[in-house]
């Protein structure tokens, strides 16, 4: 078994690493880490102007008063995400940064259509609709600000730049070298926006939102891919590799797209379109211990198990685990290339999410409202702020029970084969 592991883990090592660092990954990463405080305080706004025990004139005041926390953080999301992407993927070519974003965002602009549709199908010319800076916006918006920050990069990197006297103030002189990179840059925007317009009387927004993001978010909504991404998180893991970094790096796109399509339709008192979203993963997998739900593995350590070791880890990860923090118990333990408890921590994740989904589901609890909660947030109380009700709360607690369940066997297997070699 464990010469299978090590075979394994030799061809599977180099792939992960390679796919964990990828410079596009790793941009698409930091841009999202990007917006995460302004969308951690639009999501206290909205949870503050939503508490259950207000009556619906008070959320209608309340939401009235504070509604810009939510309107100017969570539902211009892509904002933050496309100037983010240019600005880091500048960085990463070794390209003025502030600028790279600057440009990727405006090329986005660019693509987007200055039209809102009023309820009666009434076109106003000149405005821009909310959703395009938010969910229907984003994939669009990742696309442009890739391509943008690309060709800005490219035509620095040519040289093709107004260089200032050396006399001349920094701010001045950087302004001037990003000057023809930008307008070459934005020109090529302008452009397609002007045939797309023009010859096909449609938009970019429209034509990708259609083609690409509606289906890849329909894909990545289903239980069958998310028990797939699951699975390589655990797998990864398993070699020592942050299986989290690696899936959510291919995966946050869409699980942010559609937290933004929960909480629009939360805010509008809407049924909510989904149940796999960011906030379903971080909740109800993350935020039962960390990266496999390990909070019901470091109890039984703690306090079950018999050797003095298991024990103390359990103990010594307690704290850490409480606030979903488990690299002490993965790598004490170890989980990493522990064939013994190889089936509880790749198959325990994968149960209680479909248990989490089918319950859902069945609209015995509530799935997640859309509003982001930090990862970090104990078990219980994140899964009540997630859902807006305590049965989230108990949900996780159910999840707890369950993994604990499925663990304790191969635990005390992992006991008693310590013990037979001391």
């Amino acid at each position: 078994m464990n010469g299978f592991m090590d075979s394994l883990g030799e061809k599977i090592m180099p792939l992960a690493n390679k796919l964990g660092q990828n410079r596009y990954l790793a941009v698409l990463r930091d841009a999202f880490m990007l917006s995460f405080p302004l969308t951690m305080f639009g999501s206290i706004i909205v949870v503050i102007n939503n508490l259950p025990f207000f009556n619906d004139a008070t959320k209608g005041t309340l939401s009235s008063l504070f509604g810009n926390g939510q309107n100017a953080t969570m539902s211009i999301m892509a904002v933050f995400v496309t100037f983010g992407i240019g600005y880091y993927l500048s960085k990463s070519y070794d390209v003025e940064g502030i600028f790279g974003g600057a440009v990727s965002f405006a090329s986005f602009l660019l693509l987007t259509p200055f039209v809102m549709t009023l309820e009666d199908g009434t076109e106003v010319s000149g405005v821009l609709s909310l959703d395009r800076l938010g969910a229907k916006g984003m994939f669009i918006g990742m696309i442009a600000a890739f391509l943008a920050a690309e060709i800005y990069c490219r035509i620095t990197k040519k040289g093709w730049q107004i260089k200032m006297p050396d006399g001349v103030p920094p701010a001045v002189a950087k302004s001037f070298a990003a000057l023809i990179p930008a307008i070459l840059t934005l020109s090529v925007f302008l452009i397609i926006n002007a045939i797309v317009t023009g010859l096909f009387n449609t938009n970019l927004h429209d034509v990708i939102y259609d083609v690409i993001q509606k289906p890849l978010v329909g894909l990545g909504s289903s239980l069958p891919a998310t028990l797939i991404a699951l699975f390589f998180v655990q797998f990864l893991w398993f070699f020592g590799l942050h299986g989290q970094i690696i899936v959510n790096s291919v995966m946050d796109p869409i699980w942010n797209t559609l937290m933004l399509e929960n909480l629009d339709a939360y805010k509008a008192g809407e049924k909510l379109p989904h149940i796999i979203t960011k906030p379903f993963m971080e909740t109800f997998t993350v935020g039962l211990g960390g990266s496999g739900m390990t909070l019901a593995v470091i109890l039984i350590m703690a306090f079950v198990m018999k050797k003095k070791q298991y024990r103390d880890i359990g103990r010594l990860s307690l704290a850490p685990g409480i606030f979903n923090v488990n690299e002490p118990v993965i790598f004490g333990l170890p989980i990493v290339l522990n064939a013994t408890i190889l089936i509880p921590w790749v198959i325990a994740p994968l149960i209680v999410t479909v248990l989490n989904y089918l319950v859902m589901a069945a609209g015995i609890v509530p799935p997640p409202t859309g509003v982001s909660v930090p990862w970090t947030v104990p078990i219980f109380f994140s899964g009540m702020l997630a859902t807006n009700s305590i049965l989230g709360g108990l949900l996780q607690l159910v999840d707890l029970l369950i993994v604990g369940l499925l663990w304790f066997p191969f635990l005390r297997l992992l006991d008693k084969e310590k013990e037979s070699a001391i």
